[in-house]
């Protein structure tokens, strides 16, 4: 399996595009996935750098409903001709942050005709399935940080009923792939506790040096499962850089022009 980073919030050398968002790129068994695509058309500009085909994508898969991993779609379509979008069915919903700053998806995407709406699991391929988890028991806290949903005038926290996550079996391996952990990475390991974890963690908002106890309990709770892990993004520079010094080899970043192959 390879998988690019065609967008994250870093990148590895100066002629490739950053800005806060996620794209990735993803061959496994002869398919080929494009997996969100960053908040710009700019993913796109790296990919053609990169050399990577989006031309030739078999399916798009989007992980919520946010700008920072949906905006590119439309540029997407426009590359290619036939890929499919998958998406929650919630993920076209009225997502903001707070109550004054709409962080939805561009909703035009949905008169494009290639959106395939899915609910808490889908089998893609033998080997392939989205799922949201979304009914579990979370035996970890996590927060919404401030971010709603709107319904007429009403906002409400976002319990992110709209994120899924990738699951792929490659040579007896589980590799899942997450845009931004929403409903907790700590869960989503209790849950699924797959071999390698490839996504953000969703801890920019946690101070280093004031939430130095919860980052270090949550590096070592990560490190009770034998999963290796890579991410970036929501994780955060610093917040990254605090982790590393706990989980050492066990986890590695996701910039822009970072290649994984496992």
């Amino acid at each position: 399996m390879k998988i690019v980073s065609l967008m994250e919030n870093t990148s590895c050398s100066p002629s490739l595009h950053a800005e806060h968002g996620l794209s990735l790129y993803i061959e496994t068994q002869g398919v080929k996935i494009l997996f969100d695509a960053g908040q710009s058309d700019l993913f796109s500009e790296n990919a053609a750098q990169l050399g990577v085909p989006l031309e030739q994508v078999d399916m798009a898969v989007l992980s919520h409903g946010h700008y920072d991993h949906s905006g590119g779609l439309q540029r997407f379509l426009e590359i290619n001709d036939h890929a499919c979008i998958y998406m929650n069915r919630g993920a076209s919903g009225e997502h903001w942050s707070g109550d004054d700053h709409y962080i939805g998806i561009d909703r035009t995407l949905m008169d494009s005709g290639r959106v395939v709406l899915t609910d808490d699991e889908m089998q893609l391929t033998p080997f392939m399935r989205l799922l949201s988890c979304n009914g579990r028991h979370a035996k970890y806290p996590s927060s919404g940080q401030g971010l709603t949903i709107r319904e007429g005038n009403i906002f409400t926290q976002d319990a992110f009923l709209h994120e899924q996550y990738l699951e792929i079996t490659e040579n007896g391996r589980r590799i899942l792939i997450s845009g931004c952990s929403h409903k907790g990475i700590l869960n989503i390991m209790d849950w699924m506790q797959p071999d390698v974890l490839v996504g953000g963690f969703h801890f920019m908002k946690i101070d280093p040096a004031t939430g130095a106890d919860a980052l270090r309990q949550a590096a070592r709770t990560l490190l009770s499962w034998p999963a290796e892990y890579y991410t970036g993004h929501c994780t955060g520079a610093s917040q990254f850089d605090f982790l590393k010094t706990i989980m050492g080899e066990r986890l590695h970043d996701l910039s822009a022009g970072t290649e994984i192959n496992l």
